[in-house]
């Protein structure tokens, strides 16, 4: 008499968890751990500037100018006579034609604070500040450009025959400019890009900026 073979155990099933998943320890515990296939590190997006003067310049505009409207607009229901620059700007705004020096300045003027404040509330600000990769949907993370620039500038010396070296650290590139003092141009250079190269890297950030290198000899002047 023979025994009906025992049909395979799903993957899933023998796993603990859904396929493509490992269980957690020997007894089917744990939490699961994905072997692939997960779900990408969440897009990291540029820090937003609150704008502090703008925004309390603009404010301060407008509540001066709604209190000295409405000041003596109260002033005129009082049977008082209205402040004089309001019966000049009255005056001007109707006898004026559109064509006018001071119209079309004004008009100029206006338009490029609109623009202003447009770009302001559209764009996000804080250039100094480069956003890293997200692991973590609850966690956000931000490198000071300076600080990026000094990471690298001190890696940079640490590569034999480099003298002096100058970093500047931008949104997506980064320019370094080297001074050596013995040893070949290109081998300096090669090293330096490379040293560089894992260090930008190790930074972290969420758009890792394209490195160019110089190396030049010291200056022989005075």
């Amino acid at each position: 008499m023979t025994t009906p073979e025992r049909p395979p155990v799903p993957r899933e099933t023998a796993a603990g968890g859904d396929a493509g998943t490992d269980g957690g320890d020997a007894n089917g515990g744990g939490v699961p751990v994905l072997t692939g296939g997960g779900a990408a590190p969440e897009k990291a997006r540029r820090f937003w500037s609150v704008r502090r003067i703008p925004a309390a310049l603009l404010a301060a505009a407008v509540l001066g100018g709604a209190g000295l409207l409405l000041y003596d607009v109260a002033a005129v229901r009082a049977d008082r006579d209205a402040m004089s620059w309001r019966r000049e700007l009255a005056d001007g705004l109707a006898t004026r034609p559109l064509d006018d020096t001071a119209v079309l300045v004004g008009a100029a003027v206006a338009v490029l604070l609109g623009v202003w404040l447009l770009v302001l509330a559209a764009t996000p600000g804080l250039r100094a500040v480069l956003p890293m990769r997200r692991t973590h949907p609850d966690l956000r993370a931000g490198l000071d450009r300076e600080a990026a620039a000094f990471a690298l500038r001190d890696r940079a010396m640490e590569v034999s025959g480099v003298q002096s070296v100058k970093v500047r650290v931008g949104r997506s590139k980064v320019a370094v400019r080297a001074v050596s003092h013995f040893r070949p141009l290109d081998d300096v250079r090669a090293d330096v890009e490379s040293v560089l190269g894992d260090g930008v890297e190790e930074l972290g950030l969420a758009r890792p900026p394209a490195l160019t290198v110089r190396v030049d000899r010291p200056s022989t002047k005075g």
